[in-house]
């Protein structure tokens, strides 16, 4: 018998919030800054979210989605330094919603990579997490491996900007010309601040061959002139 795809997908649509409902009964969802308890999907309490803003230092190509500050700053030192990996996935979801913006303009989703001694220290890599429910939420490819991080550079939050732009010059290559040849890619990292990283690792994709390159972060640290030092970011 044929089955209707319309009446198929309305039972998964309710399966999915009836499975949502009952995890807000097991396991409510909390505020990603304070873990005060909120409604579903949402990312921060009444409390915390005055403190949030989107992000409105737009570089060309470079997209982000809060500004860095307040709740958004706090939630992310949570992800990286106090091991709240979980998080990452309910920030991705907020990701995706920009991505989606971006459906016809990318094709493959590539993280910026930890060297190998800073993912052993943190035991993951906030930039791969992000990137992986972006790249189911666009229905294109995530190339977790495509780029390698060649040194271990001292944290860009400890330089001023033009020593972060000395800092990570041709510290990544592209693991293999093949993945990204051609193709329009879209980098996903956590933070931006004067996107030395970002730069550095897009000159690694197009010099192996990637027609295009444009970066989403979860949030963007951009100002103009002095670059502030705080706790958090890396970029």
């Amino acid at each position: 018998m044929a089955r209707d795809p319309f009446a198929l997908g309305m039972l998964s649509r309710i399966a999915n919030v009836g499975l949502e409902l009952l995890g807000e009964l097991v396991a409510p969802t909390r505020c990603a800054a304070c873990d005060e308890p909120t409604g579903a999907r949402v990312l921060f309490c009444a409390t915390c979210g005055v403190s949030v803003m989107p992000a409105l230092a737009q570089p060309a190509a470079s997209y982000a989605v809060f500004d860095y500050g307040g709740a958004v700053a706090t939630a992310i030192v949570r992800l990286k330094y106090a091991g709240r990996f979980d998080l990452a996935a309910r920030f991705a979801g907020v990701m995706a919603g920009t991505a989606a913006l971006l459906a016809d303009q990318v094709d493959l989703v590539v993280p910026v990579p930890l060297h190998p001694k800073r993912l052993v220290e943190r035991g993951f890599d906030q930039a791969a997490l992000l990137a992986a429910p972006v790249a189911r939420r666009l229905g294109i490819e995530h190339a977790p491996r495509a780029l390698v991080r060649t040194r271990p550079t001292p944290p860009q939050a400890s330089l001023d900007r033009a020593a972060r732009s000395a800092n990570v010059a041709d510290a990544f290559r592209c693991a293999s010309a093949r993945a990204v040849e051609r193709r329009r890619v879209l980098l996903v990292d956590d933070v931006r601040t004067t996107g030395a990283t970002l730069a550095s690792c897009a000159e690694a994709l197009l010099d192996a061959g990637a027609r295009e390159v444009c970066s989403l972060v979860l949030a963007s640290r951009d100002r103009p002139g002095k670059v502030q030092k705080s706790a958090g970011y890396e970029d």
